[in-house]
């Protein structure tokens, strides 16, 4: 029977859970307040990071969801996440406009990935 396993957890969530060859990443943010290319650049850093730990990459991403603070930053987060999706491979992806944790975060992307 194959585990759950759990990485960087905490008593509200963990970082990172694997099933088998499945990757769940928890919705990632970056420092509060700087800019929208900034914060989701951070973010993409945040997954390779994770992803590399878990045994992936992002050429292994099945699913991206990304939430803004407002879909008027659509298009400045869309030329971070282009610039960084290999060529190919781009996941299915949703994008919608939501509140987040404080004001001073603009995106969260949450990941869901299988193992290399």
């Amino acid at each position: 029977m194959t585990e759950i396993e759990r990485h960087h957890t905490s008593e509200r969530m963990s970082q990172i859970v694997t099933y088998g060859n499945m990757i769940y990443l928890a919705g990632q943010v970056a420092a509060p307040g700087a800019s929208v290319t900034e914060q989701t650049q951070g973010i993409l850093d945040k997954i390779d990071a994770l992803l590399a730990e878990a045994g992936s990459s992002k050429e292994n991403i099945l699913q991206a969801i990304i939430w803004l603070a407002s879909m008027d930053d659509f298009a400045e987060m869309n030329a971070v996440w282009d610039a960084w999706v290999p060529a190919g491979k781009a996941p299915t992806r949703a994008c919608g406009g939501a509140p987040l944790a404080t004001p001073d975060y603009k995106v969260e992307i949450i990941i869901t990935a299988v193992r290399s």
